[in-house]
């Protein structure tokens, strides 16, 4: 009988390409903080360092599929490892010349790096897995060591920054030298490590086949699209309630108190929160279907989003750093700490909607991930729309931006419902 193969160390290496994954892309959102005070700039000048990052997926996502599907996952990877380590290095260099452009640069080049890396990991975690609820419960267990490490990112940028009115850039250096060593050790890694590659012959029928694609699966465009909107929504949340619990002229958490760290830590506890999400996904995610998972949490976030839209401003206890004073309760509006606790209903939405979009595609999935890449710029442009809307609107306006969450949130829940069952099961995938 064949010996069956162990992939143990494939996976234990995709879950660390998860983590970095994460860590870069995480560092972005307080960084426009940094950098609104810094070059005072507008709130949605801010995001333009997050905006790069994910317009870099707009650009990069069809390619990367492609460079998928000819060199394999172990070489892109590698080369996405190379391209990360210049991305985050070119940012190091934008504190040291005190540069917004130069800043904006390293943003975009990470982007490329973070679409290859992506573009690697989740096809072949759910191949990994063998698809199915195997498959999803496999991306989920990846996701939560993401959700780690983009809290642990959160968490010390708060801790880092002594005000953010005096915040610079070469305060977070310490976070870039690691997540440089993080792409150094990882490059070593994957470079000694035997990952399982797709045969030949099938890459090649699927390169050259005509007139048949993913794009031809309604079940994978509707997918695409949620993508889009999905990442907006999971980046738009922690984003703009940051902000909004930190601004000066608000003053929402009152005197004497370090609202910087509280801020960071509130957004963190929703980083965290996914973390908890995705290990409970993975825990059921062999026994409950992707989409019963998306229907119930799209569902409980929407009404979780509504009422910290329109409930009166009441303070609550929650657990925060809060500066010299350490970690404790501190009073945060209900609000805030309905918002952090939608990490936990958006948490298993990615793998969720991934699994749906690229069942039944069989020689198309490297290409189809590559698309999905591509849709994944929704995480620069919803949270550059919401902050926009701040921007119009001021003060008042942090809460009334979340209607894009909200309609975002409504077309995961149908896509859910009615947009993810393959009507297209003609089409010959072997």
């Amino acid at each position: 009988m064949e010996k069956k193969q162990n992939y143990t160390i494939p996976i234990i290496v995709m879950f660390l390409l998860f983590g970095m994954i994460s860590f870069v892309t995480n560092l972005a959102s307080p960084m426009g903080d940094i950098l609104k005070n810094q070059f005072s700039i507008p709130n949605w000048q801010g995001t333009l360092g997050v905006f790069a990052n994910f317009i870099a997926y707009a650009i990069m996502g069809y390619p990367a599929g492609a460079l998928l599907q000819r060199r394999g996952y172990k070489k892109t990877a590698l080369l996405a490892i190379t391209v990360g380590f210049v991305g985050v290095g070119i940012q190091t260099l934008s504190g040291i010349f005190c540069s917004f452009g130069i800043y904006l640069l390293g943003a975009f080049i990470a982007g490329f790096s973070m679409c290859l890396l992506n573009t690697v990991v989740n096809p072949m975690l759910n191949r990994l897995g063998g698809g199915g609820n195997k498959g999803n419960q496999l991306i989920q267990f990846g996701g939560s060591f993401n959700s780690l490490c983009g809290t642990a990112v959160i968490v010390l940028t708060g801790l880092l920054i002594p005000s953010i009115a005096e915040a610079q850039i070469k305060d977070v250096f310490p976070l870039m030298y690691t997540a440089l060593a993080i792409f150094a050790v990882a490059f070593i890694v994957i470079a000694l490590t035997k990952i399982p590659e797709n045969e030949a012959t099938q890459a090649a029928v699927a390169a050259k086949e005509g007139g048949r694609g993913p794009l031809a699966f309604r079940h994978f465009v509707l997918g695409a699209i949620a993508i889009f909107i999905y990442v907006g929504v999971e980046v738009g949340i922690p984003n703009v309630m940051n902000k909004w619990l930190q601004n000066p002229e608000l003053n929402i958490l009152g005197e004497g108190v370090n609202a910087e760290a509280i801020a960071g830590s509130v957004a963190a506890t929703y980083w965290f929160l996914m973390l908890v999400g995705r290990l409970l996904g993975g825990i059921v995610g062999s026994k409950v279907s992707a989409r019963r998972m998306i229907e119930v949490v799209a569902s409980v976030a929407i009404i979780l989003v509504l009422v910290a839209m329109f409930v009166p401003v009441i303070m609550v206890k929650f657990p925060a750093f809060n500066g010299a004073q350490g970690f404790g309760l501190v009073n945060i509006p209900l609000s805030a700490a309905l918002l952090a606790c939608i990490g936990l209903c958006t948490s298993v939405m990615w793998g969720g909607i991934f699994n749906l979009a690229v069942e039944g595609l069989g020689k198309y999935t490297e290409k189809a991930s590559g698309i999905f890449m591509a849709l994944v710029c929704g995480g620069g442009i919803l949270p550059l729309l919401q902050n926009g809307i701040v921007d119009i609107m001021g003060p008042a306006g942090y809460l009334p931006s979340y209607w894009v969450v909200v309609a975002g949130l409504a077309y995961i829940l149908f896509y859910a419902l009615i947009g993810s069952k393959n009507v297209n099961k003609d089409i010959a995938v072997d």
